[in-house]
C-alpha cells in the first residue's frame, strides 16, 4: 500500500469513525479495559511533571508510584516491574529534556521505549518494508520453509486457552493474508469433540482438517501428527497447523508426548497458546513449556476481554519468547500480528494507526478510496458515501475494537460504545429515509430553501424527530469539513515512506502545542498524534 493511500484511507477512516463517536472529555466509571488503568496512570504521571522544568529523582519517582502500582495491578510479573521502572527512571535521569518539550511529554516518550523493548522492540518498519519478502514474514510472523516441503507450525498449551479456535484463525489468515493453502491437523487425543470441533472450525474458514477416528483418550497423538504432515505434503499444502491436546496441569507424561509429536513432526514454529486473563502466571508457563519442548513464541488469546493484561508484557521480558499473534475477538478472522510499537501505542491510549488503516484498506480498493478521496477534497462528500463509510468500519469488526484503535480513545467504556452504536442507526435511518438525489446532493437538506421542509419528511420517514435530524446535519457538515481539511494533507500518488512525519516530531509537536495552550489538563491523547 502506498503511502499516499495509507494517507488517504486514514483520512477517511478516522474521520468517519469520530463522527460515529466523537473522542469523550470524560471517562465513565465502568469497568476499564486491558490497560485503560495504566494508560490513566500515565496521564497522571504527566501531571506531576508538567510545568517542571526538568526531570529530577524526586519528581520522577513520584511520577512513577502509579505507573507501577498499575503494572501491578495488570498482573504483570513482578521482576518486569521492576527493571520498567528502573529503566524509566535512569533514562528520564540521564537524558536532556529537548527545547520546547514539556518534561511530562518526554516521560510518556520514554515509557513508550521501554513498553516496545519490553514486548521485543520496534519491528514495525519491516510491514511496508520494499522487500516483499520480509514484508510477508513481518505480517505473518511465521519463519517459512522454501524447500517445497509444508512449513509445520505446532501449537501447544493448557487446557482452555483457546488453541483449537487459534488454530482456525491462524489458519485463515495465512490464507487470506499471506495466500498460503494451509491444513489442520487434529492431533488433540484427550478431549471429548475436539476433533468435531476443528472440523466445523475448518469447514467455516475453508480450510481442511486432517482427522482420525477414535475414542477420546485412545488415539495416538504421535502417529496421527506424522500422518497429517505426511497428508498435508501429498495435497500440496505449503502451511500444516497441528493442534495437540491442552494439558490441565504441565504433567511430565503429557509433555512427554509433546515431545515425541515434535520430534515426530520436526516443526518449524513450536507456538504457544495463551490465555491472556493468565496474567503474570502467563511468563513461568511459557518458559516451562520451552524448557520442555523449546518454543519459537507465543499467540497470546482473549486479548478483548476483561483481561488484566500482564501476559503482554510479560511473556517476552521472562521468558524470551516473542508473541506472534494475538486474538482480538471471538469471530475467525480476529486474529493479528502482534507488533510491540503497536500495542505500546494502544497501552498508552494513541490509538494504532496503522492497523486501524490496515483493516479499512480490506473493505475498500485503491480506485474506491481514491474516488472517495477526490470527493472529499471538493468538499463533495455525500450521505451515501457516508453510508458506506459506516458500512465500513462495521465490517472492520466490533465497533469497540476499532474505536480503540482510534487516538484518544483507548477508554472508551461499554456505555458509551452502545451510545455509539445506537447513533449509527439513528444516523443510517435518516439516510435511508432521503431520496437517492439527497443523499448525492446533501446541500438540499442543509442549504436549499426547501431544506426545512425536506428536513421533517426525513424524519418522520425515518421515526426520528426533526431534532435528531438536524443534529446529525450538523454533525455530517463539522465532520465533512474535517475529512477535507485531512485529505488536503495526505502526500500524493507517489510520495515514499521517507515523506512522512517523523513520531517523534510529531510527539514533539503535539507537546508544544499543549504547552501554549491556557488551563486545563494535558490530555495525554495529545502524544505522537498531532
Amino acid at each position: 500500500m502506498t503511502m499516499a493511500r495509507r494517507a488517504a484511507t486514514a483520512a477517511l477512516v478516522l474521520a468517519a469513525a469520530w463522527a460515529f463517536a466523537p473522542p469523550q472529555t470524560k471517562r465513565a466509571t465502568t469497568q476499564l479495559y486491558f490497560f485503560d488503568k495504566l494508560a490513566e496512570s500515565i496521564t497522571a504521571a504527566t501531571d506531576v511533571l508538567s510545568g517542571k522544568s526538568r526531570m529530577t529523582e524526586a519528581n520522577t519517582k513520584s511520577a512513577l508510584r502509579d505507573v507501577r502500582r498499575s503494572l501491578l495491578d495488570a498482573d504483570v510479573a513482578k521482576v518486569v516491574v521492576d527493571g520498567f521502572v528502573e529503566n524509566v527512571q535512569a533514562s528520564a535521569l540521564d537524558g536532556e529534556v529537548a527545547e520546547g518539550v514539556d518534561p511530562g511529554q518526554q516521560f510518556v516518550k520514554i515509557v513508550y521505549d521501554e513498553l516496545k523493548r519490553v514486548m521485543g522492540g520496534d519491528d514495525d518498519e519491516l510491514l511496508f518494508s520494499d522487500d516483499p519478502e520480509a514484508a510477508a514474514k513481518a505480517r505473518a510472523g511465521l519463519a517459512y520453509r522454501d524447500d517445497g516441503a509444508p512449513t509445520v507450525v505446532l501449537l501447544c498449551g493448557l487446557q482452555g486457552a483457546g488453541k483449537t479456535t487459534a488454530a482456525a484463525k491462524l489458519a485463515l489468515r495465512l490464507k487470506e493474508e499471506e495466500g498460503k493453502t494451509p491444513m489442520l491437523v487434529a492431533a488433540d487425543v484427550y478431549r471429548p469433540a475436539a476433533v468435531e470441533q476443528l472440523q466445523i472450525l475448518g469447514e467455516q474458514v475453508g480450510v481442511p482438517v486432517y482427522a482420525e477416528a477414535f475414542e477420546a483418550g485412545a488415539g495416538d497423538a504421535v502417529a496421527i501428527a506424522t500422518a497429517g504432515v505426511r497428508a498435508a505434503k501429498e495435497r500440496g499444502a505449503d502451511v500444516v497447523i497441528v493442534d495437540t491436546a491442552g494439558r490441565q496441569v504441565i504433567e511430565e507424561s503429557l509433555m512427554a508426548e509433546l515431545r515425541s509429536v515434535r520430534a515426530a513432526t520436526k516443526p518449524d514454529e513450536t507456538l504457544l497458546v495463551l490465555d491472556a486473563m493468565t496474567g503474570q502466571d502467563a511468563a513461568s508457563l511459557a518458559k516451562r513449556f520451552d524448557d520442555a519442548c523449546p518454543l519459537t513464541g507465543s499467540v497470546l488469546t482473549k486479548l478483548d476481554g476483561d483481561a488484566r493484561g500482564g501476559a503482554a508484557l510479560s511473556v517476552r521480558a521472562v521468558s524470551g519468547k516473542p508473541i506472534k499473534f494475538v486474538g482480538v475477538g471471538e469471530k475467525v478472522g480476529d486474529l493479528e500480528p502482534f507488533f510491540p510499537a503497536r500495542m505500546a501505542s494502544r497501552i498508552l491510549g494513541m490509538g494504532d494507526v496503522v492497523s486501524l488503516v490496515e483493516k479499512a484498506s480490506k473493505q475498500q480498493s485503491a480506485a474506491e478510496a481514491k474516488a472517495v478521496m477526490e470527493r472529499t477534497k471538493q468538499a463533495k462528500f455525500n450521505f451515501d458515501d457516508y453510508l458506506d463509510q459506516a458500512r465500513m468500519v462495521s465490517n472492520m469488526g466490533s465497533f469497540g475494537a476499532v474505536a480503540k484503535m482510534m487516538p484518544g480513545m483507548g477508554g472508551i467504556d461499554n456505555d458509551q460504545i452502545a451510545a455509539a452504536e445506537a447513533k449509527i442507526k439513528i444516523q443510517a435511518s435518516l439516510i435511508n429515509s432521503m431520496t437517492p438525489k439527497e443523499r448525492g446532493e446533501p446541500d438540499l437538506i442543509i442549504r436549499d430553501k426547501s431544506a426545512l421542509a425536506r428536513q421533517k419528511r426525513i424524519a418522520a420517514g425515518s421515526g426520528r424527530s426533526v431534532d435528531q435530524a438536524k443534529q446529525f446535519l450538523s454533525e455530517f457538515q463539522q465532520m465533512r469539513t474535517m475529512m477535507a481539511k485531512m485529505a488536503g494533507q495526505a502526500p500524493p500518488d507517489g510520495a515514499d515512506a521517507a515523506a512522512a512525519p517523523d513520531p517523534d516530531a510529531l510527539l514533539n509537536r503535539a507537546a508544544r502545542r499543549a504547552k501554549k495552550k491556557k488551563g486545563g489538563k494535558r490530555k495525554l491523547k495529545t502524544a505522537g498524534f498531532g
